[in-house]
């Protein structure tokens, strides 16, 4: 039965008159009158009495309008509820960001999502590309953003690159190496590399650089997917620190962190991209969560 056939017999009853309801639903009298007519057909049962003074429910009337009465309260919910949702005032959303995006884009947007859309419930999941993948497949997660360079191409991903963030190397002010003329690969090893999971084509060109055996891995002293831990390893030891530049923007500018010049490395970058499952709707909310990681990163590349 059409909700607005529900609305009809709702109207009837709360007027006890048809030409009172049939003002209110705005039809004729007539026209009113076949529609609850049609209803009580549908149902199979008689749902008014029709006296001389009012018109009253029935016992199976009363069963029926109870219920009426619910769904079109639902049904209003869901309307208010849609609408919020096309608004992005409600809703849930859960995403994924790499490292080092969660170390530069995330803080500025945070902020923001919870002072204009408070009603959204949002889950974000810091890991590398890797873990997210798995659970961007599992459908856990709307979308993610990481470093894609070492995600495979598949049919079930749609890959779309926001822009490269440039990275080097960094140590802690009055580092030794920085009283050195010339810094050669080699000093990485004396001192220890801390970074998060590199790409492989990384890994390898490094370890090139540091003229190492073919096939060798790449040794990294410490590999943590959670800057904040790296950049504190490497502000209270020698160890050196690979990140992008925003990463350590704050450090360096409090002339605490260094950045260290080593001959024969190219600048180093990171492809950071937005992944998610081929075919799969984005909610209003995740498509301006979206549209604003593209504008940070866009920003933080210019930089």
């Amino acid at each position: 039965m059409e909700l607005k056939r529900l609305r009809h017999v709702v109207a009837v009853a709360d007027e006890k008159n048809f030409a009172r309801a049939a003002e209110r639903v705005h039809l004729s009298q007539s026209a009113l009158s076949r529609s609850i007519q049609a209803a009580e057909t549908e149902l199979g049962v008689q749902l008014f009495d029709r006296g001389t003074i009012e018109v009253t429910a029935t016992p199976a009337g009363n069963f029926f309008i109870e219920r009426a009465r619910k769904l079109l309260f639902d049904s209003r919910c869901l309307q208010r509820d849609i609408e919020l949702y096309r608004s992005k005032q409600i809703g849930d959303l859960a995403i994924g960001v790499g490292p080092f995006p969660a170390a530069t884009l995330l803080p500025m947007l945070m902020p923001e999502l919870r002072q204009h859309f408070a009603g959204v419930n949002l889950r974000v999941e810091v890991n590398n590309w890797e873990y997210l993948a798995e659970h961007l497949r599992n459908e856990e997660l709307d979308f993610f953003v990481a470093d894609t360079r070492d995600l495979p191409p598949g049919q079930d991903l749609d890959i779309n690159l926001l822009a490269r963030q440039r990275g080097g190397f960094f140590v802690r002010a009055h580092h030794p190496l920085l009283s050195k003329s010339r810094r050669l690969p080699a000093d990485i090893l004396q001192y220890g590399l801390a970074s998060v999971r590199l790409p492989q084509a990384i890994r390898k060109a490094l370890a090139q650089l540091l003229g190492l055996p073919a096939n060798a891995s790449l040794p990294i002293a410490l590999e943590c997917d959670d800057v904040l831990t790296l950049k504190r390893a490497a502000l209270e030891s020698d160890t050196i620190l690979a990140a992008i530049n925003a990463a350590v923007a704050d450090e360096i500018q409090r002339g605490q962190i260094v950045p260290l010049v080593i001959d024969g490395i190219p600048t180093m970058h990171s492809e950071v991209g937005i992944v998610s499952l081929r075919g799969r709707s984005h909610s209003p909310v995740a498509l301006f969560v979206i549209g604003r990681f593209k504008e940070l990163a866009e920003l933080h590349a210019r930089q």
